[in-house]
C-alpha cells in the first residue's frame, strides 16, 4: 500500500507486487498452511516485496513471519483497524510482551476504507485456518504409527471443545478421550466419546468419498491446480522481469561512469555482474521447474485406472468386512484421504463429528450414541407423549415401538426403540394393560392344567414342566390360549400312569 500526501491510500503500482500478495493467499487457500506457502515460493524461486525505509520496494526470501505478516494484516481485506496487539507486563515485573487479542477486541475495525486484494470473508477465513494451524502446532499433534488397536481413527481425532488430541481408551469399551487439560491442571475430563459408533459412520463416509462422483472432484482440483501454476510462472515471469530491469540499471550505471575513476567503476561492474548472475540463475530456475506437457499429462487418471478407482470404490467395503486387512491396513487406508477427525458429544446420544479431508473439505455428520438413562435421549418429551397417546388409542408395545421406530425415535442402547422401552414408560406412568376380558377359568368338556393337577394330586408345575420337556405332548387352545385336556375317566387315568412311572409319555 502507498499512501499519497494527500491521505489517500492507493495498491502499490508495481504489479509484481501486487501480483505476488495475492499470490500469497491463494497459495496459503490451496495449502492451508504458511509454512507450506513458504516452501511453495522457495522452490519456485519466489520472493516477497517489502517496503523498505527510503520507500522503496526490497524482495527478500520468504519467511513464516513474513508470510504470517501478510495473512494477518487486515489492510489486504481493505479494513483499517488500531488496537490489535496488548501489552502485557509480567507480575515479577519483567520485560512486557505484545499478544494479539481476538478480533472483537480490537478497539478500531473500519471496513472499505483500503483497495482490498482480497475480500473480508476470504480474509476472516484465513485468519481462522491459521488460529486453527496455531493451536494444532502448540499442542504435539503428530499421528503416530497405525496400530493394531480396535479404534479406527487413533492418532486422527481431536477434540471439539478445547482443540487438544484425543486419546484412545480400550478399559471398559473402545472410547476416545480428552484428558490434556486434566494432566495439566488437574481440570476434570473434558469429554469422552465411544469409538465404535464413530468410527463406523467415518468409515461410511470413507467409502462414499470413493464413489466414481469424486473422481470428477479430482478433475476440477486438476483444474485448479492448472490455474495456480499459470499464477505462478506469471509470479516468475514478473520476478524475470524485474531481475532484468535491474540488470539494464546496473549496465546503464557502469556506462555513465568515468572510467578514470577506478574504484568506482569497479564497485559498478561487480554489482553489474552480480544482477547478470542473479539473472541467469532465475532464467534457469525458470526453465528447470517449468512443468512440462508430459508431467502435466501424468496428473491426469489414465481410463483404466479410472475404471480400477470405481472398482475400488465398490469392492473395498466388502474387503473391508473380510479379515484380509489388519487393522493397521485400514488405519493406514484411512489416512489416505483423511487428515483429521473433530469430536464433539453436544448432547447425551449425538456426536457431532467434523471430518477435515486431505485438501480441505469438511463433512459434518452427527453420530447417534448410546446414553445410560432414558432422559437423557433426545426428544424424550416427545417419545414418552407418542408412547402415551398411542398406548391410550389401544395399541401394543411390540406396535407402538415399530411406529416410533419409523418416525426416528430410538432407545437408550439400540438404534431402534425396543418394546421394553416402551413398557417402561407405560409402567412409570401407571399405564396396564387392558384385557377384553378374563380367561376362562372352565372350558365345557375339558379340563385346564390346574384342574386335572388337581384331580390326580400333582402340583401344576410339574405338569409345565412335561409339557415343556415334551413328555407330555398338548397345543393351547386358540380361543383361551390355555393347554386343555378331555374331561374322561381315560384322561385322569393315563396322567396316574405317567406319574407312577407306568408310561413315559402321553399324547393329545
Amino acid at each position: 500500500m502507498l499512501r499519497h500526501d494527500d491521505g489517500g491510500v492507493v495498491k502499490d503500482p508495481d504489479r509484481a507486487v501486487q501480483h505476488a500478495i495475492t499470490l500469497v493467499f491463494q497459495t496459503f487457500l490451496e495449502r492451508k498452511s504458511a509454512s507450506q506457502v513458504v516452501r511453495q515460493f522457495r522452490d519456485q524461486g519466489l520472493r516477497l516485496p517489502r517496503r523498505h525505509r527510503n520507500r522503496e520496494t526490497v524482495w527478500r526470501t520468504p519467511t513464516v513471519a513474513a508470510v504470517s505478516a501478510i495473512l494477518r494484516n487486515p489492510a489486504y481485506g481493505g479494513a483499517f483497524s488500531y488496537g490489535k496487539r496488548q501489552t502485557q507486563v509480567p507480575p515479577d515485573g519483567g520485560r512486557p510482551r505484545q499478544r494479539r487479542v481476538p478480533r472483537a477486541a480490537w478497539k478500531v475495525l473500519m471496513h472499505d476504507r483500503y483497495p482490498a486484494y482480497v475480500t473480508w470473508e476470504t480474509f476472516t477465513r484465513v485468519a481462522a485456518l491459521l488460529d486453527d494451524n496455531y493451536g494444532a502446532y502448540e499442542h504435539n499433534r503428530r499421528r503416530g504409527v497405525p496400530r493394531q488397536g480396535a479404534a479406527l481413527l487413533q492418532g486422527l481425532v481431536y477434540c471439539g471443545r478445547c482443540g487438544h488430541k484425543m486419546m484412545v481408551q480400550y478399559k471398559g469399551g473402545n472410547e476416545y478421550l480428552c484428558n490434556y487439560l486434566r494432566g495439566q491442571t488437574q481440570a476434570p475430563v473434558c469429554q469422552r466419546v465411544p469409538a465404535d459408533p464413530v468410527d463406523q459412520q467415518v468409515v461410511t463416509a470413507f467409502f462414499d468419498a470413493l464413489a466414481p462422483a469424486e473422481l470428477d472432484l479430482y478433475d476440477q482440483a486438476l483444474a485448479q491446480r492448472r490455474q495456480h501454476q499459470e499464477e505462478i510462472e506469471r509470479a516468475q515471469h514478473h520476478a524475470l522481469q524485474r531481475l532484468t530491469y535491474e540488470a539494464d540499471r546496473a549496465r546503464y550505471r557502469y556506462e555513465q561512469v568515468d572510467p578514470a575513476y577506478r574504484l568506482v567503476a569497479a564497485e559498478l561492474e561487480q554489482r553489474w555482474e552480480a544482477a547478470l548472475q542473479a539473472l541467469r540463475e532465475a532464467q534457469e530456475q525458470y526453465t528447470r521447474r517449468r512443468p512440462g506437457p508430459e508431467e502435466e499429462g501424468a496428473r491426469a487418471i489414465p481410463p483404466a485406472l479410472r475404471e480400477a478407482f470405481s472398482t475400488l470404490g465398490g469392492s473395498l467395503p466388502a474387503l473391508w468386512r473380510q479379515d484380509t486387512l489388519s487393522r493397521a491396513q485400514r488405519k493406514a487406508l484411512l489416512r489416505c484421504l483423511i487428515e483429521k477427525v473433530i469430536l464433539e458429544r453436544r448432547t447425551p446420544d449425538t456426536i457431532v463429528t467434523r471430518i477435515v479431508w486431505r485438501g480441505g473439505a469438511i463433512s459434518e455428520l452427527a453420530v447417534p450414541c448410546s446414553v445410560g438413562a432414558l432422559a437423557d435421549l433426545s426428544g424424550f418429551a416427545q417419545l414418552e407423549a407418542q408412547i402415551l397417546r398411542l398406548e391410550a388409542q389401544g395399541h401394543s408395545d411390540e406396535t407402538i415401538a415399530e411406529q416410533l421406530t419409523s418416525q426416528g425415535f430410538r432407545s437408550p442402547q439400540r438404534p431402534r426403540v425396543l418394546a421394553s422401552t416402551v413398557q417402561a414408560i407405560r409402567l412409570r406412568h401407571g399405564r396396564l394393560h387392558r384385557y377384553r376380558g378374563p380367561r376362562p377359568r372352565c372350558v365345557s368338556g375339558c379340563l385346564t392344567v390346574s384342574q386335572l393337577a388337581t384331580a390326580v394330586g400333582v402340583k401344576a408345575h410339574w405338569m409345565y414342566h412335561l409339557i415343556s420337556r415334551g413328555r407330555i405332548v398338548v397345543g393351547r387352545d386358540e380361543a383361551s390360549g390355555l393347554y386343555l385336556f378331555p374331561d374322561r375317566p381315560e384322561t385322569l387315568e393315563a396322567l396316574r400312569q405317567l406319574r407312577d412311572g407306568q408310561i413315559s409319555t402321553l399324547r393329545y
